[in-house]
């Protein structure tokens, strides 16, 4: 008679875990543009989040540093644009500040300031 082989199952665990930038008045920016995409676009989006939260730290393709403490999340979704996540790590959290869809090769200057104001602002609670 032959026993079965036990393979135990390990747990991977997260590596950072996900926290969303939330203003003074309570709204958390990165969420609600999230909740206006497609149930397609939220797919690819929150694989791409999930890929770099189990991953970290991840470089290309998902994942790009932007300098001064700022990353991105990088997904290509269902008709071809390119949307972007601006993120920073604070104490293992990887706290999403800004996302946008990208319409030119370079990350807008202006998205980057958001990103870092949102930042100094940020506090974990």
């Amino acid at each position: 008679m032959s026993m079965a082989k036990v393979i135990p199952i390990t747990t991977v665990k997260k590596k950072i875990t996900v926290v969303f930038y939330r203003n003074d008045r309570g709204k958390e920016p990165v969420r609600d543009w999230i909740l206006g995409l497609t149930a397609d676009d939220k797919k690819v989006i929150g694989g791409d989040i999930k890929t770099v939260e189990f991953g970290w730290p991840i470089g290309m393709p998902v994942s790009k540093p932007l300098g001064g403490g700022l990353y991105e999340v990088r997904s290509n979704l269902s008709d071809g644009t390119k949307a972007r996540i601006i993120f920073t790590i604070q104490q293992d959290n990887m706290v999403l500040l800004h996302g946008f869809i990208k319409k030119t090769q370079k990350t807008p200057k202006n998205d980057i300031r958001t990103a870092r104001r949102r930042a100094k602002k940020f506090s974990p609670k």
